[in-house]
């Protein structure tokens, strides 16, 4: 399995370093992972081992906080307690009971499904499942069984769960991967929640946090085989550029259609307003809008790509929304626009975000955030990121924001004093969750800053801004893409 080579051999590179617990964890994820499927006494050791490691070399980590919890649930005793495996299999699509209340007693209030949701393209399909409250929650897939004529299904039990009166039941879909999706009591505390499935290859199930909801993408035939055309590599840190090369299948590949799309997400929005602003009346929604707009129309007359914007105007829209508008857009690049922000009002700087195991407690700090969740969730959230990190595009998504991060950074100094590049980072951002493309979130300034707040409003300081964005952009398309990049302009000039 190759997660456990990776996690063992960053272990072992850095045992005492920031790496360390981030790996240990996944490690332990990974051995329990693989148990699953082979139901091997060993593997199940192994997780454990790697859990007990974590705890006692860094009881102060952030992700020992994680593997504490499943000792407390018994993951280190023998007996007729869980094995580390059933503990993190719950963990993995479990939340924990609030403080002063327990599950296991059945004394939490039951969760109520509130929502069905969905976004789809032929090739790719996003349900959600909105609940009021955290819930626990399993899965199972059914085949197809022509002689009761069901068809081949996915159902969702979220348990200590009522359904809410005003929900709607059957959500039809009718798309080309999913009949439709249905919600009813099926016991007298379990919610089930059932899809019907036309056709695909494969499906992922996770839960998100702030409001709770579970999401299940569903992807076909085509656009499974090119989400996993290439194992997931480990990102690159500290802001240098990847020397690897893609490998030659993958560039063959993305040749025949380029970089045509683009998705700009400038974040927050409505009734989120984001981060506040050092100045008064300044907040992170307003400005990032502002960005994304000023962004869109320089790579629409520069480069000349298509590009939609998740919103154009001071509207919510939820995270896992922004990104199922990237899939279904079929977009080739996804670029969320933010602004950081910090209790220090002379933190400082620039840094450029991919999807991965944060390392670090600052870039789980600015996860949290952005997530509008706890550090503590952000932990929990690593977890499900082995099965979604074989689909993301994290050597290309490294290669972007590495592009990104140096050519604004470079721009903005031209004309600014004090511009602090603050490099790649890496952490489990909701909003890059499960996308299909290369994708990034751009911090952009700290707002809580006074000097690059006032920068943050001013159209120069943005124009400037979006400006090395799209020369990172134009870079990463003339390395990754040169021939599309190359005829497409040809063929724009002709046209």
């Amino acid at each position: 399995m190759k997660s456990i080579s990776l996690y063992r051999k960053a272990y072992r590179a850095d045992s005492q370093g920031d790496t360390a617990p981030a790996a240990l964890y996944g490690l332990s994820q990974s051995y329990s992972g693989l148990y699953r499927w082979s139901r091997n006494p060993l593997d199940r050791q192994q997780s454990q081992k790697a859990l007990e490691d974590l705890v006692r070399q860094f009881p102060d980590s952030t992700y020992a906080a994680s593997g504490q919890e499943l000792f407390d649930h018994g993951a280190t005793t023998g007996g007729d307690r869980d094995t580390v495996a059933d503990v993190i299999r719950s963990a993995d699509v479990a939340v924990s009971a609030p403080p002063g209340g327990s599950q296991e007693k059945g004394i939490s209030k039951p969760a109520v499904v509130e929502g069905l949701r969905y976004w789809s393209n032929p090739r790719y399909t996003r349900v959600v499942v909105d609940a009021d409250s955290d819930a626990v929650f399993s899965y199972h897939e059914l085949r197809e069984d022509p002689t009761i004529g069901k068809p081949q299904r996915i159902y969702i039990d979220l348990h200590n769960s009522r359904l809410s009166n005003q929900l709607q039941r059957v959500v039809p879909i009718n798309d080309d991967l999913l009949s439709d999706a249905r919600a009813g009591q099926y016991s007298k505390d379990t919610v089930r929640v059932v899809v019907d499935i036309k056709s695909s290859k494969t499906f992922k199930i996770f839960s998100l946090k702030n409001p709770f909801r579970i999401v299940l993408d569903v992807w076909g035939e085509e656009s499974a085989s090119v989400a996993s055309s290439g194992p997931a590599s480990p990102a690159a840190g500290g802001g240098d550029l990847p020397s690897d090369k893609l490998p030659q299948s993958a560039i063959v590949r993305q040749l025949a259609l380029g970089v045509r799309r683009i998705v700009i997400d400038p974040g927050h929005g409505g009734k989120d307003f984001g981060a506040p602003g050092y100045l008064k009346n300044v907040h992170e929604k307003h400005v990032v809008l502002q960005i994304g707009q000023r962004l869109a129309d320089k790579i629409r007359s520069q480069l000349k790509c298509d590009v939609v914007l998740t919103r154009s105007q001071d509207t919510y829209l939820s995270l896992e929304e922004r990104t199922a508008i990237a899939n279904t857009q079929n977009a080739d690049l996804f670029i969320s626009i933010h602004t950081n922000a910090s209790p220090d009002k002379r933190a400082s700087g620039m840094e450029t975000f991919i999807l991965n195991l944060a390392t670090d407690d600052e870039a789980i700090r600015v996860a949290a955030r952005e997530n509008a969740t706890s550090t503590k969730n952000i932990s929990d959230l690593d977890s499900i990121l082995q099965d979604l990190m074989q689909n993301a595009k994290v050597s290309e998504s490294t290669r972007l924001a590495s592009y990104v991060q140096q050519a604004a950074v470079k721009q903005l100094k031209r004309k600014y004093k004090g511009i602090r590049n603050k490099g790649i980072k890496k952490a489990p951002f909701y909003v890059l969750l499960g996308a299909q493309m290369p994708s990034i979130l751009v911090e952009t300034a700290f707002i809580s800053n006074p000097k690059e707040c006032k920068r943050l409003t001013t159209p120069t300081y943005q124009d400037q801004l979006c400006q090395g964005i799209v020369d990172g952009i134009k870079r990463y398309i003339e390395e990754t893409h040169p021939v599309a990049f190359e005829g497409a302009a040809y063929q724009r000039e002709r046209g």
